[in-house]
C-alpha cells in the first residue's frame, strides 16, 4: 500500500516567490486568494491525494516554509 503524503505550507513564512509551484511535477500547490501576515498570497497544496511526496517543492522553497509528512 501506498504511503499517504501531507503537505504543509507555513504560512507565516510564506513569500509567495512561487518556486514550490514551478517545481511541483504534479501541479497540487497554487497561490491562495487571501493574504497571509505580511501581505502575500501564501501558497497552499490544492490536492493533498496527487502528492507524491517527491519533496521538490520543499527543496526549491528558499524560507523552510514548507514541511512534508509521510504516513
Amino acid at each position: 500500500m501506498a504511503k499517504k503524503t501531507r503537505i504543509t505550507i507555513d504560512e507565516y513564512y510564506c513569500k509567495g516567490c512561487g518556486l514550490c509551484i514551478d517545481a511541483c511535477p504534479k501541479g497540487s500547490l497554487a497561490f491562495a486568494e487571501r493574504l497571509n501576515e505580511q501581505g502575500y498570497h501564501p501558497v497552499e497544496c490544492t490536492d493533498q491525494e496527487a502528492c507524491t511526496g517527491c519533496s521538490l517543492c520543499y527543496v526549491a522553497c528558499p524560507d523552510s516554509a514548507i514541511t512534508i509528512e509521510k504516513e
